[in-house]
This record gives structure tokens, C-alpha cells and sequence, in this order.
């Protein structure tokens, strides 16, 4: 099953901001260009009181107002009106119809559906009390929030080349949420957290796991120890539910970070992901999207997801005429291909010394987690 609609265009930053609408209107386009868009399911948008599972009412009035040309003094002390983060008309309605496409993957889930796509979400910053990092509220957190609130067990992978703060600490200390995320080392990059020692609290101990990464790491280092961690994670934590944050953003030719890795290694996470549902979850999972800042690679990883997820043969050769769009709208040239040309970055200097502290990272992680995770 797949979850999309229209308006989740309408949150929109504006025209110079990152996280852009565009995105998913070249990825819609790119799907019926090569014939396989199917019809999606249109879910409704989330309540207030949905929000409010997850949110501060304060921050909630926030948002309502500045959706109408309301601003707070405080505004910025709750994340809103900066440049990550800032607002614009209708903010509140734009962000509650994203918080219900991931919501109704999770109903669908729970009323039998084995996997669900929703095309949008992802937004892994929104806190508690603050909007944070181009989210404003955390559809994750909804979704898992009302699935463990019906006594499902959830683990969250994040796989965003951000650490998902967000889900980390709504969850810190709840035993029947696993919140997995690699990500580039908060040491180099936003939002500066997801350091190994962040295990969580309460019954969530040993239950919030970290793999912050060298910059410049490859596919072969990423996927050795997401090969390593992920599955070893699973079978200990035993979930009912996979939920995927699938961003985009640690691809080479992202503008945002520093990770190297290429659409192979995409596809392989994604088949990964995929059996490690069936082998830990009795096949339940619930993929978002998320971050992804180069609108060439971004929307061929996300081309690649929805092919992988509906079974169907990966095409090498874009659309001609897609193509030809596209860059007449965007000025420049795109990759041709659903994967990336061989040798498409230098050789990278100390790559078998980023290896080995990726290793070293995992190593630490899962000493500090196993006597918890395990027991």
C-alpha cells in the first residue's frame, strides 16, 4: 500500500529552502513517466488532539497561529520563524496532513496491511515541545505513539544521514520503542546529538541505539556495520513493526553532509530492510521519506525504494522525455541512470582508517547496549 496526496506540497518553506516540494513532484513524475505509479491511497489529514500525543499544546498554539500571520514573541524558542525552520501561511494544516499520511500507515498496519509506503513524512527533528530542522510536528512519533498505544512493540530504523533526534527523545524512556539511527557524527553535523552513550532511560535502557559515522564514509563501510548492528538489534528487541525513515540525504552528491554512500548501496539497504522485516516483524513495516537535498540523487533513491517495495524490475535508463523536463526546469544536467556511474567520486583519502572507526564506533555501541538490549 502506498499513502500519498497532493497537498503534502503544500509544506513549503519557500523557493531557496532545502526541503522543497519539488522533490516529490520530479519523484511522482519520474514514477508515471516509467509507467508504474499506481493509484495511492489519499489519507486524511491528522486531529489536533493526534498532534497533541506527541506535542506540547504549547507549541501546538504556536503553529496555529503563525499559520495565520500570528507571531509570538517567544516564536524562536519553540524552533519557528529561523531559517531551518521558518513559517509561512497554512504551516499548521500542511504539517497535520503529512502527520496523517504516516498515521494512517500505521492504522493500515495495525488493521492487517504487511507493508505501507508513505510517500512524505519523515519529519524525525520536531520535538516535544520545539520544531527543529525543517519539521514542525513529528509524524514518526505519532504513528509510533499510537501503534505501542495499542501494545505493539516498535522499532524504528533511521537510516536519514541526520541523527532522528526527534523520535530518540519523545521515546527516551519507553521500553517498547527501539530507535536505531546511523547517521553522519554529530561532531560534524546538525542537529550535534546521537553519540553512542545516548541508550536511554528508564524502561527505554539499552533500547536507543547510535551509529554516529566518519564523514566520508563509503557504501562497503556503511553497510558493514549496518549488517552488523541491525539485525543483531532486531532479533534481540523483537518488535511487531518495523518503521523505516528511508532519507535520502547521506547519498555523495548531497549538499547538506558528508557521507559518500551511491544508489547501489541504497538498494541494498532497502532489500535489507525489507527481509529484515519478514525474518523480525512477520513482514510488518511502515517506510517514510525524509531528508535528501540533491533533487538528482534524492528522487533516484526514492525511485529505486518504490521499485523495490512493489517487486518490481529496476530500469537502468531514465525517460528521455523526463529527462529533457526536468533539466530544461532545473538548468542542468541529471544522471541518466537509476544508479549511479561507476567511479562517480574520487578515490577518498584514509578510506580503510574511516573504516576502522566506524568498526571501533559499533564496537563501543554495542557493549554499552547488550547487557540492557539483551536481558
Amino acid at each position: 500500500m502506498v499513502i500519498y496526496r497532493e497537498e503534502y506540497r503544500l509544506y513549503n518553506f519557500g523557493p531557496d529552502h532545502p526541503f522543497s516540494p519539488v522533490r516529490l513532484e520530479m519523484l511522482t513524475s519520474l514514477l508515471q513517466a516509467l509507467g508504474v505509479w499506481r493509484a495511492p491511497l489519499s489519507p486524511p489529514e491528522a486531529s489536533r488532539e493526534e498532534v497533541l500525543s506527541v506535542h506540547s499544546e504549547r507549541l501546538v498554539k504556536r503553529v496555529e497561529a503563525a499559520s495565520r500571520g500570528e507571531l509570538y514573541p517567544d516564536l524562536e524558542h519553540y524552533g519557528l520563524g529561523t531559517g531551518d525552520t521558518p513559517v509561512f501561511p497554512g504551516m499548521d494544516r500542511a504539517a497535520r496532513i503529512l502527520v496523517g499520511g504516516t498515521l494512517e500507515g500505521a492504522r493500515r498496519i495495525m488493521a492487517g496491511e504487511k507493508r505501507v509506503l508513505q510517500l512524505g513524512g519523515g519529519l524525525h527533528h520536531a520535538q516535544y515541545d520545539r520544531a527543529s530542522g525543517f519539521c514542525v510536528y513529528n509524524d514518526l512519533s505519532v504513528a509510533i505513539r499510537h501503534m505501542t498505544r495499542a501494545g505493539l512493540r516498535v522499532a524504528y530504523v533511521d537510516i536519514d544521514v541526520h541523527h532522528g533526534d526527534g523520535v530518540q527523545w519523545i521515546h527516551y524512556e519507553e521500553g517498547e520503542v527501539l530507535t536505531l539511527s546511523l547517521h553522519e557524527s554529530g561532531r560534524y553535523l546538525f542537529p550535534g546529538t546521537g553519540h553512542v552513550y545516548e541508550i536511554g532511560r528508564g524502561a527505554g535502557l539499552g533500547k536507543k541505539l547510535n551509529l554516529p559515522l566518519e564523514p566520508f564514509t563509503e557504501d562497503e563501510s556503511y553497510l558493514e556495520v549496518f549488517e552488523a548492528l541491525v539485525p543483531w538489534a532486531l532479533k534481540a528487541f523483537r518488535p511487531d513493526v518495523l518503521v523505516v525513515q528511508a532519507g535520502a540525504d547521506a547519498h555523495y552528491l548531497d549538499p547538506l553532509a558528508d557521507l559518500l554512500l551511491t544508489a547501489r548501496a541504497y538498494e541494498r539497504l532497502f532489500r535489507l530492510l525489507l527481509e529484515y522485516a519478514e525474518a523480525y516483524a512477520g513482514g510488518r513495516v511502515l517506510f517514510t521519506l525524509g531528508g535528501g537535498y540533491s533533487l538528482d540523487g534524492t528522487v533516484r533513491v526514492w525511485a529505486l525504494l518504490y521499485h523495490l517495495f512493489h517487486g518490481l524490475p529496476l530500469p537502468e535508463r531514465l525517460p528521455e522525455g523526463w529527462l529533457r523536463t526536468w533539466e530544461a526546469r532545473l538548468g542542468r544536467p541529471l544522471t541518466p541512470t537509476l544508479h549511479d556511474p561507476e567511479g562517480a567520486y574520487p578515490e577518498i583519502p584514509r578510506r580503510e582508517e574511516i573504516a576502522k572507526r566506524n568498526r571501533l564506533t559499533l564496537q563501543r555501541l554495542t557493549e554499552l547496549v547488550a547487557p540492557h538490549l539483551l536481558h
